[in-house]
């Protein structure tokens, strides 16, 4: 009307691109400086694509290939059905770290895998729409899929309103129409009467009987009905996010202030500045302890293992993430302007040497332990929990140095958690546990023996064994040589139950494994009797336990 162009409607985009006449918007449609787009084809076919996915490898799915295939795939459909795109370096981060745990859950799946990959899909849905994937922001971010999915479901039914039946007008459609719906009440009405069933004979019956199983092998139920809705719901709040735009995803405490800070007389400094020095004289005291105690020397018979180097350890690790809150409350508000900040800077990095050799001692009393009986999953726990406290504060020291504030810190100590946890989920624990106790035993130590016999082995870690076939310990050869019997027992009836199951529940280290028992099998046959078999183990675990 007013000699304006309107703008080409996009090939992808459904008919209807804006709603004036329609009296409902969503709070998304109405926020300032927010442009919610109407849904298009492509957002809609990946969504069902997503659905169909959701359904094989979740609702249908039985293990952890199906996983696998989930945590692969998903990521593709999310970016094809993006409308933003944003890339940059955290979106191939993140893709980098789905691509390797759809690899590990294929090799040897866990639960904590799929948590860990539930996680990623959030992180990967918000560097689509350009956000730092910080983990409380992946938090709300996700709660907001509730809100963010029911208004693209509202502009999805909307759309679809406007779009009116999808029929082509032939004259066929005006026979085909009325026989389809004859057929199938003619069905429904002769299966609910069993008069019917006579009149109709028993050829036709018995189609109608087929067919009735085809529906109902093939029909979802409701149950299954609402799984597509929760996925479709969530997706569709992945990819229209509503808090793009919210001052949480800010970058605020991102970068330092240039300007120095108007020097002060905090009132606090003389007390922060009498608690500094009594821990830096503490530490000292109790590290020319712990170095004269613990370190350097032969520990005698009889020695306290558990309460020196598994608890002690533990209760050292305690302090040092305490001293890591400690120096993260120290620098912060007014102390950051005091005129006489310099000296309490001084104090910190003393105070973060003493904490540096307190680290030391940590590694130490854990090295201690697995020096006396062996390497455990735990004790690989505890290494990498000792080493992001490690991490933790050297960031705390690095926020000194460069006057960050607790936001910057809160959201860098919460990604070395959260990596520490991917690193842990995707470590193949069992095989560098099994691997090195058995080197330690096959040189002559057979304390570490006592990790095979009382803790379970998954199939990453039971092909460690075999070496131990060729023990000069007999108690040790036997006991494994009848463990490896039970798991190869085991392998079999895993292996026939998954090929009911299907492809989802395929794992390559319980392949692998199971070919190896069956090449070997001959090494351990005489176990293949249980009573035979449970005596060997029991003479193994009463002989390890004593380094229990």
């Amino acid at each position: 009307m007013n000699g304006q162009q309107e703008p080409a409607q996009p090939d992808d985009a459904l008919v209807i691109e804006t709603f004036h006449d329609d009296p409902v918007t969503t709070p998304a449609e109405r926020a300032p400086g927010t442009k919610q787009s109407s849904l298009r084809w492509v957002e809609l076919i990946g969504v069902f694509l997503l659905i169909v996915l959701c359904d094989v490898t979740i609702y249908h799915g039985q293990g952890f290939a199906g996983y696998a295939a989930l945590f692969l795939i998903a990521p593709v459909l999310l970016w094809v059905s993006s409308n933003r795109r944003s890339g940059g370096p955290a979106f191939w981060i993140v893709s980098f770290m789905m691509l390797a745990l759809a690899a590990k859950m294929l090799w040897c799946g866990s639960n904590a895998l799929v948590a860990v990959g539930f996680a990623l899909i959030v992180a990967f849905a918000m560097t689509l729409v350009g956000l730092c994937p910080y983990v409380l922001e992946m938090l709300f971010f996700a709660l907001q899929t509730a809100q963010a999915g029911f208004y693209g479901i509202v502009r999805f039914g909307r759309q679809l309103n406007r779009l009116g039946p999808i029929i082509p007008r032939a004259g066929w459609v005006s026979i085909v129409l009325p026989l389809l719906a004859f057929l199938v009440f003619s069905w429904i009405f002769v299966l609910a009467n069993p008069d019917l069933n006579v009149w109709f004979g028993q050829g036709m019956t018995q189609l109608f009987k087929s067919v009735q199983v085809w529906v109902e092998q093939y029909s979802p139920d409701p149950l299954q009905i609402g799984f597509w809705a929760a996925v479709l719901w969530i997706a569709l709040g992945l990819l229209r996010p509503v808090i793009v735009d919210s001052q949480v995803f800010s970058s605020t405490g991102e970068t330092p202030t240039d300007e120095p800070p108007e020097a002060i007389d905090a009132d606090l400094y003389p007390a922060l500045r009498n608690t500094l020095v009594t821990v830096v004289v503490l530490f000292g005291v109790y590290l020319v302890f712990e170095f004269q105690s613990m370190w350097f020397h032969e520990f005698p018979p009889g020695f306290h293992y558990s309460g020196y180097a598994h608890e002690g350890a533990a209760w050292l690790t305690a302090a040092l993430a305490l001293a890591t809150i400690m120096l993260s409350l120290v620098f912060r508000g007014d102390i950051l302007r005091e005129r006489r900040v310099g000296s309490l800077r001084r104090l910190a990095w003393l105070w973060s040497i003493e904490n540096m050799l307190l680290a030391a001692s940590v590694y130490n009393r854990l090295f201690i332990y697995i020096g006396f009986n062996g390497m455990s999953r735990m004790r690989i726990v505890g290494l990498f929990g000792m080493t992001a406290v490690v991490v933790g504060f050297l960031l705390v020291i690095w926020k000194i140095a460069r006057n960050r504030n607790l936001f910057w810190l809160a959201r860098r100590h919460l990604w070395t958690l959260a990596i520490a946890l991917y690193l842990l989920a995707l470590t193949p624990l069992d095989t560098l546990v099994v691997g090195y106790n058995v080197r330690r035993i096959l040189d002559g130590d057979p304390a570490p023996s006592v990790q095979i016999s009382v803790h379970p082995i998954n199939s990453e870690g039971i092909l460690q064994l075999q070496p131990l076939l060729n023990s000069d310990n007999e108690i040790i050869r036997e006991g494994v040589r009848a463990l490896l019997a039970l798991h190869q027992s085991e392998a079999e009836s895993t292996a026939t139950r998954r090929s009911a199951l299907g492809w989802t529940t395929y794992q390559i280290a319980d392949e692998i494994a199971l070919e190896e028992f069956r090449r070997n099998q001959e090494a351990w046959q005489q176990y293949t009797d249980p009573q035979v078999r449970q005596a060997a183990l029991d003479r193994f675990h009463k002989y390890a336990y004593q380094w229990f």
